[in-house]
């Protein structure tokens, strides 16, 4: 059953702080509506076409009264405000308890445990930090070392960078799979390989970054999906945040342009089944950076790219609009924000109609679900709202 179903996560970009975010210290957030007013307004014509600026305040993007899609926003109902967690509830496994985080450092042992399975030389930072900070600051003493910088954040994360000339990045990746074996009993979302280049001072990340992620506790909607014969196809970091499970096809890419162009690319050849894309440079380059003018740049970006897509789609498709979680990049803090999520729906031919304030992400997993009839797990299906009447 069903035809095709788009997924575009423009990642890290929330629509407004939950109302539990004082508690993970983001009272106030809101990604996209605070970096609006800090730049004096963007323009966003097609998104707020669909009706972008009918789910949340946006400086410069007025809401709409007869909106080319259906909108909405969805709040997170697991505890937590990661990549892992949010990807994980969109497709079905909402989570009852966070995952492991650890501000102050991984334990020595445990280092040490690395360090002798994995051939892991010495270990730099082991602190919470920034990435881009933190390699400026040790890249130098890592190309002397050849030792790997470890770091975390307030997300549930074990990161470790690598100068690609002086670690290569085959070896950078086994290290990362040893630690994700060492850390699946820990229950740690995700062990990240964060290759770079450059030199003292102008060092940069490099889209050569690899997730390992811990393994989802019971079936996701991909799963069932590939189990019934269903294509999936990850575009981005799906593949890495979901192990590849359920997937019949994984594409790297490199940034939201050619995230956008494969996109484009696949709808040309796919006749059926799901297309998960991840838009990850608003997270990584702008959200964690705090670069709020680069942030509203890419937003705007994303919005040129959007009508080759558009014009892909066909009779019978479906294309949603949402997110992960925030990064509110007019914070102090450099780290994601516990927010609601955008949801915009195209359906061609049908009107746009509001689909309100979802209470889980995995409202959109049972949606996915119930287009191609399998079973939708927890989440409320909007199928039906967004496949109304033909205009």
């Amino acid at each position: 059953m069903g035809g095709r179903f788009v997924i575009l996560v423009a990642d890290s970009v929330g629509a407004g702080a939950l109302p539990d975010a004082a508690a993970y210290g983001d009272a106030g957030s809101d990604t996209l509506g605070n970096l609006s007013r800090a730049v004096g307004g963007i323009s966003l014509p097609v998104m707020g076409g669909m009706g972008l600026g009918n789910v949340v305040p946006i400086r410069g993007v007025p809401p709409v009264g007869r909106p080319t899609a259906s909108w909405g926003r969805m709040a997170e109902r697991s505890p937590g405000k990661d990549t892992i967690t949010g990807h994980w509830e969109m497709m079905g496994v909402p989570l009852s308890e966070p995952l492991a985080m650890y501000p102050g450092g991984f334990p020595a042992e445990l280092l040490a445990a690395w360090k002798r399975a994995a051939g892991v030389p010495g270990v730099l930072a082991n602190r919470v930090a920034s990435g881009t900070q933190i390699i400026e600051e040790l890249g130098a003493e890592h190309q002397r070392t050849g030792w790997p910088i470890v770091y975390t954040s307030a997300d549930s994360v074990f990161q470790v960078a690598a100068h690609e000339e002086t670690v290569p990045l085959e070896t950078l990746y086994a290290w990362c799979r040893e630690a994700r074996r060492l850390l699946d009993p820990l229950r740690v979302a995700r062990v990240i390989a964060r290759p770079f280049v450059g030199s003292p001072g102008a060092y940069r990340r490099t889209y050569n970054r690899k997730d390992f992620a811990l393994a989802t506790p019971h079936p996701t909607v991909l799963e069932r999906l590939g189990a019934a014969g269903v294509p999936v196809i990850g575009v981005g970091k799906i593949g890495d945040i979901f192990d590849r499970r359920g997937m019949s096809e994984d594409v790297h890419t490199e940034g939201n342009a050619d995230g956008l162009r494969r996109t484009v690319e696949i709808l040309g050849r796919m006749e059926r089944g799901l297309l998960f894309v991840n838009l990850v440079d608003f997270d990584m380059l702008w959200g964690h950076r705090n670069d709020v003018a680069g942030y509203a740049r890419g937003l705007e970006a994303m919005d040129r790219g959007l009508p080759p897509v558009l014009a892909a789609l066909r009779e019978g498709d479906v294309l949603a609009i949402t997110a992960d979680h925030g990064c509110d990049p007019t914070t102090p803090s450099t780290d994601h924000s516990r927010e609601y999520v955008p949801l915009l729906v195209a359906v061609p031919g049908r009107d746009g109609v509001p689909l309100g304030t979802r209470g889980s992400f995995a409202d959109l997993g049972a949606t996915v679900a119930e287009f191609f009839g399998v079973d939708p797990g927890p989440g409320e299906s909007f199928l039906a709202r967004v496949q109304g009447p033909i205009r």
